[in-house]
């Protein structure tokens, strides 16, 4: 959780710049804090809405996710191992999605009142943010690399995409994802703040005692090359060599895969560029590289309480993008909602009539077909 909250008081210039916390025996120079309340009072009224909404939507959206995998997978009757590698990162991205908006009511709350949950929810809700947006993130660049090789090396790689091997990439993810979110657990605590006048507020935030400048710097590089960078390149990477070669494709399929490897690299950047963006100008005003004063410090403040809503409703969206978009998964789900209405002789026959299209239309490619035809997303 690194900016669950607007960053810490900012001052009229960084060399006045006092220690975060005013740890005692620190020598600092005096100078008058800027003023918050406009901070804060937008913080108030604009995040515990957009929190709810991101909550709704990606809750819905991932719990059918699950749904629709645990039924497609049991009408394959496979053990763990005869899983679809898609199917495996797609399964652990939902999980991080729905763990990641299971937080977001408590910080709407805090934002609606102040952190009423007490220590203990703090220090969980804290690192369970931070675990999940980290392991989300890169869950989503395994997704690209597993089409990379079912796409690209479709014959060279079939030994490399054993579902076996995808589960033990997730864990991977999973333990790197649960020490960096160590960090927040450590020193996510319960403080009280001021936000103008004589108001305080108690929030549940990452507080540095000692050299706390250092510490943010260093969680923020993190956060941008884990979090934005490190993903956005391979993605980058594999979706290109995707597309290349989609080239022997007919101009129909080409242009409908241009389309969806466009929306997912767009949306990714949109959603999270823009808050590592003020992560970045954060990180330059610490160390001293920038000095806008009051005014520079009040626009990275407000940027980064409005980028941070604008990347955590990717959680929302990642079922649309990775779940919706495939033929087989919506077909899925119609058949799981038609099954729960009992219109099981109308179900039939619309399975038959899709089978017949699937032969008139083809598929995807070969080799694509080949390599994920046991996948409910495509």
């Amino acid at each position: 959780m690194n900016s669950i909250t607007p960053t810490e008081d900012y001052w009229t210039g960084y060399d006045d710049y006092p220690d975060y916390n005013n740890s005692p025996g620190t020598s600092k120079v005096s100078a008058p804090p800027c003023k918050q309340d406009d901070i804060y009072g937008f913080a108030k009224m604009f995040s515990p809405v957009v929190y709810s909404l991101v909550f709704i939507l990606a809750v819905v959206g991932n719990v059918l996710v699950l749904c629709v995998i645990r039924r497609y997978k049991s009408s394959q009757n496979g053990g763990a191992c005869a899983f679809s590698l898609t199917d495996t990162f797609l399964l652990h991205l939902a999980i991080s999605d729905l763990l990641l908006a299971l937080t977001l009511p408590l910080f709407a709350v805090q934002w609606t009142h102040e952190w009423v949950f007490g220590w203990a929810v703090c220090k969980v809700s804290g690192a369970l943010f931070s675990l999940n947006r980290y392991s989300g993130i890169l869950f989503l660049a395994c997704i690209s690399f597993d089409r990379y090789l079912a796409i690209v090396h479709a014959i060279s790689s079939g030994w490399k995409r054993n579902t076996c091997h995808a589960q033990i990439a997730c864990a991977s993810i999973w333990v790197v994802c649960l020490g960096l979110s160590g960090v927040d657990f450590a020193f996510t605590q319960v403080s009280k703040i001021p936000i103008g006048g004589n108001q305080e507020m108690a929030m549940c935030q990452v507080w540095f005692t000692e050299n706390p400048a250092q510490w943010q710097v260093a969680m923020q590089s993190v956060s941008v090359i884990l979090g934005f960078c490190l993903p956005l390149l391979i993605m980058l990477y594999c979706y290109i060599h995707i597309f290349k070669s989609l080239c022997n494709a007919s101009r129909r399929q080409k242009r409908k895969s241009l389309r969806l490897i466009i929306s997912l690299v767009s949306v990714f950047v949109l959603c999270w560029a823009p808050y590592n963006c003020f992560q970045l100008a954060d990180s330059l005003q610490k160390l001293g590289l920038v000095k806008g004063g009051c005014q520079f410090g009040r626009v990275v403040d407000m940027g980064i309480v409005i980028t941070e809503s604008v990347g955590l409703s990717h959680c929302a969206l990642n079922p649309l993008l990775y779940g919706f978009v495939g033929v087989k998964f919506r077909r899925e789900l119609i058949q799981m909602c038609r099954e729960l209405l009992g219109q099981r002789g109308l179900l039939r026959m619309k399975d038959l009539r899709e089978r017949k299209l699937r032969k008139m239309t083809g598929s995807f490619s070969s080799a694509e077909s080949e390599n994920t035809s046991y996948s409910v997303m495509v």
